[in-house]
C-alpha cells in the first residue's frame, strides 16, 4: 500500500481502507468522506451546499444514481441500488431529506443527499 491511510475518527481503528470515495473502517463498520479530498467551494453568506454521498457538489437540475438500496413505505418492493434519478431540486427538507425528486415507478419523494451519488 502506497497510501498513508488515516485511522478511524470513531474507534481509531488502524485498518481503515477506501471504498467509492468513502473511508471504511472494518473494526466498527464506521463511513465517513475523508477530509482534504479536494476543493471546498466558498459558500456565500446564506448559501447551502449539499454534497452527495462521495463529497461531489449537487445543484438543482443534476442526475444522480442511488448507491444503496432504499426501503420505501407502502410499497412492496423498494428503490433498488444504481437508480438513476435525473433533474433533482435540492431543498430544506425534513430530517436530513434534501433532495425532491420524482423517480419513475414510484413518483414524487424526498431523498437524502447521503444516499445518492452524482452521475
Amino acid at each position: 500500500m502506497s497510501d498513508n491511510l488515516p485511522p478511524c475518527p470513531q474507534c481509531a481503528g488502524q485498518y481503515t481502507y477506501e471504498m467509492n470515495g468513502l473511508m471504511v473502517c472494518p473494526e466498527c463498520g464506521h463511513e465517513w468522506v475523508p477530509a482534504g479530498g479536494g476543493e471546498v467551494p466558498s459558500a456565500g453568506a446564506g448559501e447551502r451546499v449539499v454534497k452527495d454521498a462521495v463529497g461531489n457538489v449537487l445543484a438543482d437540475g443534476d442526475t444522480v444514481t442511488v448507491v444503496k438500496a432504499l426501503k420505501v413505505k407502502g410499497s412492496a418492493s423498494g428503490i433498488k441500488a444504481g437508480t438513476k434519478v435525473r433533474n433533482i431540486r435540492l431543498v430544506d427538507g425534513v430530517d436530513g431529506h434534501d433532495i425532491d425528486c420524482r423517480i419513475e415507478g414510484f413518483g414524487a419523494m424526498q431523498l437524502k443527499s447521503s444516499v445518492v451519488k452524482k452521475a
